[in-house]
């Protein structure tokens, strides 16, 4: 009998992680045993998660791989609202630091069977009795399932010290909840070919832990270990977010900007009766906020042809009278301008994102004054946009060097992951 899997194996043991903590809403996760990162790698754009943690014993290895969990350049165009901070540790599973106590889920995907039984006991001890997080999910090989490989002889990796029957890990997963106060479910990944799922069980086998108690119970450490630190930190990194003030300033300029432009835009074509000539996003482009926005102001649009000439307005001044820097305004030249004025108001009101990063209307005008990128109006009411053609183009050239194009075509999809062989029956890859 040939048996396969769709998907690979390894494929639905993280699968299974991935499901776990879109139900549980974990903030900090730690993955020990980690090896070459691939779980991690799809956990980072999980946004519940606020510390994504690694810990493995083969450091070369983690250092490979680590990269790919750097941010990438949509991290840096479209931020978080939330923060993230991913941490990798050069370590064993059978020590004890600090660091990595009281998270709210720690994985041990196809670990355990690389430990001797001495160390799995210490790893126990560790994990469960010092660490302490909420939740624990192990998975490890059902020996029960191996005839079912005709070609395997003895166990699946090489490096494997034991593989346990169902009834032998159902055993030490029942000792570990007696001893350090958890509960715990059994299940797998890899079900049997039709008629043997009963008499075989999974490929592997999987126990999820729950601590008695849950997230609110006080972890109580030992005192002679409170200030363990005996793993290596090989990688740090913080993911740009909006509580970065200087982050949530620049995408809230961009934003306005951005809308600024689109009132413009609507304002001339309700003034000259037709449509401007500057390209407009296409349908499903950019991100949800955008999308809603747009609908938003079209919906009020339709309300009466004129309407949009109450949003903004052209006014000739001169250079300098109406551009506020927070009193402190400067004569620039005596030369007349015609501008167009798009009040603050309107857009805070009528663009979501807007309203969402600002918070308030008055915290919106307290983030643009004196931004380089904004003309606002004496009072600090309203955005002043050039009305004059060439202005124009001007100011899409500034959006598009800003960056604020390549952040709307670029989206938080998951980045490819490797093409692995479905059919392997390596196990022990994470």
């Amino acid at each position: 009998m040939d048996v396969r899997f769709s998907p690979a194996l390894h494929r639905q043991r993280h699968q299974f992680v991935i499901d776990f903590i879109k139900k549980n809403k974990p903030k900090k996760v730690v993955d020990l045993g980690c090896s070459e990162c691939s779980l991690l790698k799809q956990l980072k754009f999980h946004c519940e998660i606020e510390l994504l943690a690694g810990v493995d014993i083969d450091g070369a290895k983690v250092k490979r791989k680590m990269q790919g969990l750097a941010p990438m350049l949509t991290d840096y165009l479209q931020p978080r609202n939330d923060q993230l901070l991913v941490e990798m540790y050069q370590g064993s599973v059978t020590q004890r630091d600090a660091r990595l106590r009281g998270f709210d889920l720690a994985t041990s995907i196809e670990l355990i069977e690389h430990l001797t039984l001495a160390d799995v006991d210490r790893f126990s001890e560790v994990v469960f009795g010092y660490m302490s997080p909420a939740a624990v999910i192990v998975s490890t090989p059902n020996y029960e399932f191996n005839p079912l490989f005709p070609r395997l002889a003895g166990f699946r990796h090489s490096d494997h010290k034991f593989e346990w029957t169902r009834a032998e890990f159902k055993s030490w997963a029942l000792k570990v909840c007696v001893d350090h106060g958890y509960q715990v479910e059994f299940t797998g990944v890899g079900r049997a070919p039709p008629g043997q799922q009963e008499r075989v069980g999974f490929c592997s086998q999987i126990a999820v832990f729950h601590r008695l108690g849950g997230r609110e119970v006080c972890n109580v450490f030992r005192d002679d270990a409170d200030d363990a630190l005996s793993y290596t930190l090989l990688y740090s990194e913080n993911y740009p977010s909006l509580h970065d003030n200087n982050i949530l300033q620049r995408v809230l300029v961009m934003e306005v900007l951005y809308w600024a432009e689109q009132l413009r835009r609507r304002w001339v074509e309700e003034e000259t009766g037709q449509g401007d000539d500057a390209d407009t996003p296409a349908e499903g482009e950019g991100e949800e906020w955008h999308r809603a926005s747009e609908q938003h102001l079209e919906m009020e649009e339709k309300q009466t042809a004129a309407a949009m000439k109450n949003l903004v307005e052209h006014q000739d001044v001169e250079d300098g009278e109406l551009f506020w820097t927070g009193g402190q305004g400067q004569q620039e030249s005596g030369r007349l301008r015609r501008c167009v004025s798009v009040p603050l108001s309107v857009l805070w009101s009528r663009c979501p994102k807007i309203s969402a990063l600002s918070g308030s209307l008055g915290n919106l005008r307290r983030l643009l004054t004196d931004h380089p990128d904004v003309k606002l109006s004496q009072d600090g009411s309203a955005v002043l946009l050039n009305d004059q053609e060439q202005g124009t183009e001007e100011d899409r050239d500034d959006l598009e060097d800003s960056g604020f194009a390549e952040a709307r075509r670029c989206s938080h999809s998951c980045e490819p992951e490797e093409d692995w062989d479905a059919d392997a029956l390596a196990s022990g890859d994470k």
